[in-house]
């Protein structure tokens, strides 16, 4: 008979190594569940994708549950690292690999991917043909700039000329809008836009950052168009950088913001009223956009976001007026060229900003920097 004690001192012992300590799909710390009948340890949030897969993935808690001697074996003889050489031998290498804080259907999907379609496996990996061929093609609900309506697109995704098109109708020829690669940047952002499969698709046109908010109802699918787009975006770092290591572009495919929601802002002579305005600050270019609203097409303006050394700092303040403002907690921002003030409406949110601020100036810049801010300047 099986001790129980016994067992699951073992059991805590194998969760300790390092092959196990994290979880084996999503990298989060201290696994407390497992998959006894793939031998691999998962935390609580990825387990419960793998109850949904009952004929491949069986799950026990470490602690809670009882584990006879056969399947404390079966975990000896597995664990995670014999796993992820199975069924991670064939990860492509700008399939975006979920962490602990992503979103939910990237973490699904990767877990189906990796067990249920054996995607990156020698069973399975026909179906990365459908993101990897260099050109994918299909509709997506797109939020229309007319209303907040989504309406059905068609989408064209091509390696060739490293460009993403959509069409009003699925038998146009001539696409509404013809996105380059260059400035494409693709993020999931199911809160904001409202649909657990959001698609934030942001570029630049006319020097301006613009936004297509996307879904589509299928999760394999939305998944497949953002890992396409992923692909064709490392075609394109590949094309301008084609003495660059691959390991050294992988990082720049994808740009996630740090930090981003509601501020009021006044004018430049501070005594506009304030308005509310939805804020992005990007670290990888250095610059903070915002818009009307958190789902607006089109950006009202940007400042770039220089070193100390160059006349840039951020500092708790109270404004000169208040008027229009429904907010208290403030700080201002110092460029050569003026001081912008802000107001937040929690001082939580006030003090995420000084931060997000704080790191962005204590970062050197790159000369790709200064083009940026020569760019913005000549805008203004």
């Amino acid at each position: 008979m099986a001790n129980w004690d016994r067992n699951k001192r073992f059991l805590l012992e194998m969760v300790k190594q390092p092959s196990n300590n994290l979880c084996a799909d999503c990298g989060s710390s201290e696994p407390d569940w497992a998959s006894y009948t793939l031998g691999i340890f998962l935390c609580v949030n990825c387990s419960g994708t793998h109850r949904n897969l009952p004929d491949i993935s069986k799950i026990k808690s470490i602690l809670l549950d009882f584990w006879d001697d056969a399947l404390v074996e079966f975990m000896r003889e597995n664990g995670n690292a014999t796993a992820k050489a199975r069924f991670e031998k064939c990860v492509p290498p700008f399939y975006y690999r979920p962490q602990e804080k992503d979103c939910c259907i990237l973490k699904d999907q990767w877990i189906r991917a990796k067990y249920e379609r054996l995607e990156f496996s020698e069973e399975g990996n026909y179906y990365q043909q459908a993101y990897s061929s260099g050109i994918y093609e299909g509709t997506l609900w797109k939020k229309s700039n007319d209303n907040k309506q989504f309406v059905r697109r068609r989408f064209l995704l091509s390696q060739k000329d490293l460009s993403l098109r959509y069409f009003v109708n699925d038998d146009s020829k001539t696409p509404k809008a013809v996105i380059s690669m260059k400035d494409l940047n693709a993020i999931f952002q199911p809160e904001k836009i409202g649909h657990a499969h959001g698609l934030q698709i942001s570029y630049q046109q006319e020097g301006r950052g613009r936004n297509l908010f996307v879904y589509h109802d299928n999760g394999q699918e939305i998944v497949f168009w953002f890992n396409a787009i992923r692909a064709t975006r490392l075609s394109y770092l590949k094309r301008l950088n084609p003495s660059a290591l691959e390991e050294e572009l992988i990082p720049l495919i994808t740009r996630t913001s740090l930090k981003e929601g509601y501020m009021e802002k006044t004018g430049p002579t501070q005594w506009e009223p304030f308005k509310r305005r939805w804020f992005i600050l990007n670290a990888t270019d250095r610059k903070l956009l915002y818009f009307k609203t958190s789902l607006d097409a089109v950006e009202l303006g940007a400042v770039f976001i220089g070193t100390e050394s160059h006349g840039y700092s951020v500092k708790e303040c109270q404004p000169k007026h208040t008027r229009g403002c429904k907010w208290r907690c403030g700080f201002s921002m110092e460029t050569p060229d003026r001081q912008f003030v802000f107001m937040c409406e929690q001082e939580q949110d006030q003090k995420e900003w000084l931060e997000a601020f704080r790191e962005v100036i204590s970062q050197p810049m790159t000369p790709q920097h200064y083009t940026t801010e020569a760019s913005l300047r000549r805008r203004t």
